[in-house]
């Protein structure tokens, strides 16, 4: 296999996990396979280099994302991956990758995000991810073992390993349906609830905390969101996780469902529908078409 054509699965997989953008990690890892290239007379170990560059790339990408977050409409959610058929992005990108994680990824500075993924995603100790970072071994100790803090208790860095299918078909079911009770049993006490629309369809406003609340606003939203002609859903592995797709009667992607399970129940629910966040995924259909179609006397 080419060189960079073997690296290139691996810079994904660290820049994506630090961006939490399809876009942007396939920016940075352009960048970094172009400086592999330049360099590769030089290199005796390619993979440490690769990994070198693109962290340091994404830590300067991120860095200038933040601002543009700042100002983002409603809750800002990673864009989304399928994860389940590809042999090759199971490996790179299927452990330590779901959409919650990488959202509370969002809350540590690009250094602690970039030390903790490296030790505890890519096994790095703590000399090498000084090396990476051009720190000391004891920052880069301090720099992951606050942000392991900042996150612990909340996620974890391994995909479930419940029937995806199964669990996807019965949650969406008992949402489908109304089954409230039915929904509430799978959903944990302290579930939270978010939605991504970017302020280009119609979405959650903020984030929902709670079994019960959660449990509403999904079999109210659900409702909706089929009420539109020709809408159904294909339970898939998003990120990892048990997750489903909604397409419209042509097979064109409307939004994206994941969903964070610990210990059996669901803790969280993420929903991305911007249209910006899910064309890498396929050709992306009209919500706002659909939603005429469905409701036309409101418009």
């Amino acid at each position: 296999m080419d060189l960079l054509e073997e690296l290139r699965p691996r810079a994904f997989a660290i820049a994506y996990r630090m961006l939490g953008t399809v876009s942007e990690a396939e920016d940075v890892v352009q960048e970094a396979l172009l400086r592999v290239h330049q360099n590769s007379a030089d290199l005796d170990n390619p993979r440490a280099f690769i990994t070198t560059v693109t962290t340091r790339l994404a830590i300067n990408a991120l860095q200038s994302a933040r601002a543009r977050r700042e100002t983002y409409v409603g809750d800002w959610l990673p864009e989304p991956v399928f994860t389940g058929d590809d042999p090759l992005a199971v490996a790179e990108t299927r452990d330590a990758v779901s959409l919650a994680l990488l959202t509370a990824l969002e809350t540590l500075t690009p250094e602690q995000r970039a030390a903790l993924l490296l030790h505890d995603v890519f096994d790095y100790d703590y000399p090498a991810i000084a090396a990476v970072l051009d720190v000391s071994a004891a920052n880069a100790r301090q720099l992951t073992s606050r942000a392991r803090r900042l996150v612990s208790g909340e996620h974890r860095f391994a995909a479930s390993t419940a029937s995806h299918t199964e669990l996807v078909e019965r949650f969406l079911e008992a949402a489908t349906s109304g089954d409230l009770s039915g929904l509430e049993r799978m959903l944990a006490d302290d579930v939270l609830m978010r939605g991504d629309g970017g302020g280009k369809v119609p979405a959650l406003g903020r984030t929902v905390v709670g079994r019960a609340r959660v449990a509403k606003t999904l079999i109210n939203g659900t409702r909706a969101f089929l009420s539109m002609p020709g809408l159904r859903w294909r339970a898939l592995e998003v990120n990892g996780a048990p997750g489903a797709a909604y397409l419209d009667g042509a097979g064109k992607l409307i939004a994206v469902l994941a969903l964070e399970v610990v210990d059996g129940v669901v803790v969280s629910v993420d929903s991305v529908a911007n249209p910006d966040k899910l064309g890498h995924l396929g050709e992306v259909g009209d919500v706002h078409e659909l939603l005429h179609q469905a409701h036309p006397e409101r418009t």
